[in-house]
């Protein structure tokens, strides 16, 4: 026979009522059943930006287009990532001040605003992932360029600097 202390007994007691439940909890567990779903980069374009003062190619971009209502207002949200070399450039059918935000974007990105006659208006760098604080042009844009945070300084970037695109 053997003799168990009280405290042992409870210790052993609460052992094994963890156990059973760990193992019933994990037999028990099902799928949620929800899907994470990437949404990949569909190439629509090549963009180029280029400096004012010498013409001189700054960087060769291939880009998404979002030029209907849907697309622009879908923009970049949820994407888990995009790579340097990709951008998505909204095409407006009017020039205007333009205001973007961040909400349900996941990647911190650079917005460039770019007139009719394709010049850059203003940059808004580093805009913070769901940040729905309003980030303006600072002048009339037909289109928009948003590209990875920080590109935009990596490239020296400034105001007239301009683009050129073509659609695939």
């Amino acid at each position: 026979m053997c003799y168990l202390s009280p405290q042992k007994l409870a210790i052993l007691c609460i052992g094994w009522i963890s156990l059973t439940l760990s193992y019933s909890c994990q037999d028990t567990r099902k799928s949620s059943g929800v899907k994470e779903v990437t949404i990949a980069f569909e190439k629509e374009g090549e963009l180029q930006l280029k400096t004012k003062d010498t013409d001189s190619l700054i960087v060769n971009l291939a880009i998404e287009i979002a030029d209907n209502a849907y697309e622009t207002q879908t923009g970049l949200m949820y994407r888990k990532h995009m790579a340097n070399n990709h951008g998505m450039l909204f095409i407006f059918p009017d020039s205007d001040d333009r205001s973007f935000y961040m909400k349900n974007t996941e990647i911190p990105l650079d917005i460039i605003y770019i007139s009719e006659n394709k010049t850059i208006v203003s940059i808004q760098k580093n805009a913070q992932p769901f940040d729905e604080t309003s980030l303006p042009s600072e002048g009339p844009a037909k289109y928009v360029l948003e590209v990875n945070a920080g590109l935009s300084d990596q490239w020296k970037l400034t105001k007239g600097d301009y683009i050129s695109f073509t659609r695939n």
